[in-house]
């Protein structure tokens, strides 16, 4: 249904009827439990996490907003904002006794998020941070947080009159200086840009950025407490250093002891997660006793745990699920309940309202945009850094929660700095899209091989290899190696693309992005020897075979996977997408699917692909480890029905079949002449058959005159009278190693092997030979030849 179609009034209307009838039974239900139960401590617990589970399902898979300023939303909504203008609702639903529970429960969860926040940081990779970065950082920080200060003198002249100076001045500068960093990496993941060069500059520039941030809440909540003595301020700032350096000293040896006796590739023991989250509590408990806060004990002890290694990882899988699917939540509605927007009354209030944000928004885009334009960043990259550290949201919201509880921001200052780290959060997405589109393809003639068969043999091959893990990494390897061919200048270049899904799981996105440490993508070759098999794997492949291995990350949802892999192949004009089924083989032998989102994301590569492309059907191609050239043996099959996806299999087969390791079979497959039954001829026009077959017959010839040459390569032609036939002749060669098959063969006989099957991105043989009906150990290459009239047919059978 089209937009215009829609009566918004009437849903508007059905809305607000709805949430009246909703308010009501809530209270109903408060006030009249069921079976004498108290419901009062359950409710406030219950709508959050409700909110959280429900609202993304009905939100765009693209939006870049913050998971925490969504449910800031939810709270404000269940707060006095609207729902609670209702003192009968408010009373039922949150009643007094409830609220303590609630506070308790959300500030164990602002301690652990706190320290999630602290295992996102990687202190190494910020003493790497450039001088280029590092001046867009300070700019950054120092020019909003002038201006915040600025600002709090007119807000103190106004609506804050009665609030602890100093520290008013710190919270207002630290407030309007802040970069959400996790909020920033989610749009930057979101907008395809967390693993170009602007997105290392913003993510390196945001680190240092919510450092110097944490050190000056830190020193704002000092300033905040009860006694404004300034020596009592000075003392727990100095107590809280002290609190850092012991950590520094104590910490760091427990944590790298623990991180020696867990193994990569094994779990780790419940009882170091345990001692792990106790230090963290106990940390807490310091600083918090100290007279800062809870959360920066929980903060250190992360910035404290070793990255390397599988402990942090860990650390994360068993921590941020109830982080951010209970206790997160509970927090931020905490925080919405005590967001007022009614206090927002006024001409003057709405004034400042529209002052803060203009402060808010100029100093950040206008310090960063001038220090990038001095550092000789060019003008669109310049704007669209400046636009992406007005970011704001998660950080924000929890600084202005910390002021609100010591009474340093009233109800509404308060509510007006949640509006503002609202509104900027949500302008940053089309601005920056606005200005910067990095995603532009090449010209369509500036990619010149886009297929593997081509005139030329002697030219350089492309292949953008594609995996979504380790699982088959040592096949896609070995697939490699005897794609080489002979040995010369213009060999074989690999892009290796690791695939990965862009969760909800904010973490992840940030994990991925330290391991690019110093713009390279996806493994850190500052880790340990043998710590990361996908490392040690790629390098040896790149030293011993003498290939250029370019590693790449693509960081998107499944629905936008293709696109960047689609997009990367154009810009690094490959000539080839080699793509994991999504399948992988069992114990047994059968192929067990791994997720069905694979599927569809093959799907739609080979729907939308600038160049030919690959599935492989990965059965242990070359066994469980990377085999060296000089070991490699291998038996390759073609199976030839023509077609331009048979000759594209077949000139990958000739191109390997260069490698010394390598003896090449090819079975054409033709019709017997008194063949009939399920074998029928099929009327072409003229010209097209006779071009097609003439085509087949060229690169046949081709085969020939390379078998006259080279004694590894043999063509065998079998004369078929039916599918059965066919299935016979393909099941003697099961012993192969490998076989290499077009996705849509031409023909009589390929035409009489189709049938229906659950994937159909493989085509009628590959199909056969990834089904159980063909008994055969071995992997298969199922090949898509690039043409420029790809057909709305073809995306219709392959979607």
């Amino acid at each position: 249904m089209e937009s215009k179609d829609i009566n918004w009034n009437v849903i508007l209307l059905f809305t607000v009827r709805l949430a009246l009838i909703l308010q009501k039974m809530m209270v109903f239900v408060a006030q009249h439990p069921p079976f004498g139960l108290d419901f009062g401590f359950f409710i406030p617990l219950i709508l959050p996490c409700g909110y959280v589970w429900i609202k993304p399902k009905f939100d765009n898979h693209d939006s870049a907003h913050s998971f925490a300023v969504q449910i800031q939303q939810g709270g404000i909504l269940l707060g006095p904002s609207a729902l609670g203008r209702s003192k009968g609702y408010l009373q039922a639903v949150f009643p007094t006794n409830s609220l303590t529970v609630l506070d308790t429960l959300a500030n164990i969860g602002l301690i652990f998020f706190l320290f999630l926040a602290g295992l996102e940081l990687d202190p190494k990779s910020l003493g790497r941070t450039g001088k280029k970065v590092l001046a867009i950082a300070m700019a950054g920080i120092s020019l909003p947080f002038a201006m915040g200060i600025g600002t709090s003198f007119i807000l103190r002249l106004t609506i804050s009159k009665d609030v602890n100076s100093t520290a008013f001045l710190v919270f207002m500068g630290v407030a309007l200086s802040i970069t959400a960093f996790p909020v920033l990496a989610r749009i930057l993941a979101e907008l395809k840009l967390l693993t170009t060069d602007i997105g290392r500059m913003a993510m390196s520039a945001a680190a240092v950025n919510d450092v110097a941030a944490w050190i000056l809440l830190a020193l704002a909540i000092s300033l905040s407490g009860s006694n404004t003595s300034p020596i009592i301020s000075f003392w727990v700032f100095l107590s809280g250093c002290i609190f850092v350096i012991c950590s520094i000293l104590i910490v760091p040896p427990i944590f790298k002891w623990m991180t020696k006796w867990c193994q990569e590739g094994e779990p780790v023991e419940e009882m170091y997660v345990c001692a792990t989250l106790a230090a963290v509590l106990a940390a807490g408990f310091v600083t918090d006793a100290i007279g800062i806060h809870a959360m920066f004990g929980a903060f250190v002890i992360g910035i404290l745990v070793p990255k390397e290694g599988p402990f942090a990882g860990a650390l994360v899988e068993k921590v941020e699920d109830i982080v951010s699917g209970l206790f997160l939540p509970l927090y931020f509605v905490s925080s919405g309940l005590k967001t007022n927007v009614a206090t927002i009354q006024g001409l003057q209030s709405w004034g400042l309202l529209v002052l803060v944000i203009f402060t808010a928004c100029f100093g950040k885009i206008f310090g960063t945009f001038v220090v990038s334009i001095l550092c000789k960043v060019p003008l669109r990259e310049s704007l669209a850094m400046a636009f992406l550290m007005n970011t704001k949201g998660l950080v924000e919201l929890i600084v202005l929660n910390i002021g609100k509880d010591r009474k340093v921001l009233n109800d509404e200052t308060f509510s007006i700095m949640v509006l503002m780290a609202l509104f900027t959060t949500f302008i940053t997405t089309p601005l920056v899209t606005a200005v910067y589109k990095p995603a532009r393809r090449v010209k369509m003639a500036d990619h010149k091989y886009r297929t593997v068969e081509r005139r030329s043999s002697n030219t350089e091959l492309r292949i953008l290899a594609c995996f979504h893990g380790s699982r088959n990494i040592s096949s896609i390897i070995n697939l490699l190696e005897v794609s080489r061919g002979v040995e010369k200048a213009e060999g074989l270049c690999v892009y290796a693309m690791h695939l990965m899904e862009l969760s909800e799981r904010t973490s992840a996105i940030l994990m991925v992005h330290k391991a690019r440490k110093n713009g390279l993508p996806f493994w850190n070759r500052g880790l340990r020897s043998g710590s990361n098999l996908v490392v040690v794997a790629f390098d040896a492949f790149q030293q011993l075979s003498r290939v250029s291995v370019r590693p790449m990350t693509a960081i998107s949802s499944m629905a936008d996977m293709h696109e960047d892999i689609c997009t990367t192949a154009e810009r690094k004009r490959a000539a080839m997408i080699i793509l994991p089924f999504h399948k992988h083989q069992r114990l047994d032998g059968s192929l067990e699917t791994t997720r069905t989102d694979f599927q569809l994301v093959n799907r739609r590569v080979l729907g939308d692909a600038p160049c030919s492309v690959g599935i492989l059907v990965d059965r242990g191609f070359g066994g469980t480890t990377q085999v060296s050239a000089s070991n490699v043996s291998y038996v390759i099959t073609v199976l030839f029905f023509g077609g331009r996806d048979d000759r594209e299999a077949l000139a990958y087969g000739a191109r390997m079949a260069e490698h010394p390791g390598v003896n090449l079979k090819v079975i054409r497959f033709l019709v017997k002449p008194e063949a009939g039954g399920e074998i029928s001829r099929v009327d072409m026009d003229g010209s097209s058959s006779t071009r097609l077959g003439s085509l087949d017959e060229d690169i046949i010839s081709e085969l020939k005159q390379k078998m006259s040459k080279d004694d590894s390569v043999k063509l065998e032609e079998k004369f078929v009278g039916n599918a059965a036939e066919t299935i016979d002749a393909i099941h003697e060669e099961r012993h192969s190693n490998l076989f290499l098959v077009g996705r849509l063969p031409g023909g009589e006989i390929a035409l009489a092997l189709r049938s229906s099957s659950d994937s159909p991105e493989l085509g009628p043989v590959g199909g056969l030979l990834a089904s159980s009906d063909i008994s055969t150990t071995a992997s298969v290459l199922v090949v898509q030849q690039y043409s420029s009239q790809v057909s709305l047919d073809l995306a219709l059978q392959i979607g």
